[in-house]
């Protein structure tokens, strides 16, 4: 059994936006209330980061095109006691995927808890 810090990435769509400053606005209050709806108060919200292809700097991942935004958004989320890398993958979409209804969730990076990782998280009982 290993503990692990699992980090999704997942697009969120705001509409009636003007600004990318409003879109993440918007769309970190849309995640955080359906988070907490499910008492999920333990997964930590980012905004996303992209790559510049021509200059290589990073930016926040928000556009709004039309009044209607995406931003990407990282999902951390520790979890405990799971058999294998692809099982902690597993526990960590159905999670936050409970929450966050038809948003698709992919994988950013898991590693394995550290002793610098303390805190809350969900915990598979036998």
């Amino acid at each position: 059994m290993g503990d692990y810090v699992v980090v999704l990435e997942a697009p969120i769509i705001v509409r009636d936006v003007e600004t990318s400053e409003d879109a993440i606005n918007v769309a970190v209050s849309k995640v955080a209330k359906a988070l907490n709806k499910e008492k999920l108060d333990f997964v930590r919200v980012e905004i996303g980061y992209s790559q510049c292809p021509v200059c290589g700097a990073h930016f926040e991942s928000a556009f709004v095109i039309g009044s209607v935004g995406l931003v990407g958004m990282y999902l951390t989320i520790k979890v405990y006691n799971a058999q294998t890398v692809e099982h902690a993958e597993r526990i960590a979409k159905a999670v936050i995927g409970k929450a966050l209804k038809k948003v698709p969730l992919k994988v950013y990076e898991i590693r394995e808890l550290t002793e610098e990782d303390e805190g809350d998280g969900v915990e598979l009982g036998e």
